[in-house]
């Protein structure tokens, strides 16, 4: 079973992060927006089972994804299944009205612009996405994908990797939590 292990972490300024990654060897996309759409299950609440199901687009690629709750207090740790779509403008939009039709409720949108880059850290390939979020600011999420015997090491590497890059306060919330954070049974990621 493969599990994302992530770390998020708010921040002032993108360019100083990115410069410490390019140090490191690590080299930026350019910048894409990705849409978001959350939904919540029609006999659960995902805000409080702490799972989400989502349809990302990035131009024309489209994704669904399943996160499964939390498995520790410190990261944001939790079984991911990420599934490619067929790629197209509609794509997503028809998804939606699958799962509206069949009783999922859209929980909220998050819209950010992304920069991706990859840095060989502890023998590891961290994914680090510079994100600017609609109505939030800016932050930096440190990632790997692994499988569960390699959750310790996993966690072990971003955290050190953070600490290097002098990311302290790191936020478990979603973004859409974050938006949604004043607003009673918000939906969570």
């Amino acid at each position: 079973m493969r599990y994302e292990v992530e770390m998020k972490f708010p921040v002032s300024d993108l360019a100083s992060i990115a410069t410490k990654l390019a140090a490191l060897g690590g080299e930026a996309s350019g910048p894409e927006t990705e849409t978001d759409v959350y939904f919540n299950h029609p006999a659960r609440d995902f805000a409080r089972t702490d799972e989400a199901l989502r349809v990302r687009r990035r131009g024309d690629a489209c994704f669904l994804t399943y996160k499964g709750p939390k498995i520790d207090a410190a990261t944001k740790t939790r079984r991911e299944i990420d599934l490619p779509l067929p790629p197209g403008p509609s794509t997503a939009q028809q998804w939606t009205s699958l799962f509206e039709a069949l009783g999922f409720k859209i929980a909220g949108t998050v819209e950010k612009s992304r920069r991706k880059m990859y840095v060989n850290w502890q023998h590891r390939r961290v994914e680090a996405s510079l994100d600017q979020i609609e109505r939030l600011g800016s932050f930096v999420e440190l990632e790997l994908v692994v499988e569960s015997d390699e959750l310790d090491a996993a966690r072990t590497c971003i955290a050190a990797l953070a600490d290097h890059l002098g990311l302290r306060v790191s936020e478990r919330r979603s973004y859409l939590e974050l938006l949604r954070q004043d607003q009673p049974g918000a939906g969570s990621t």
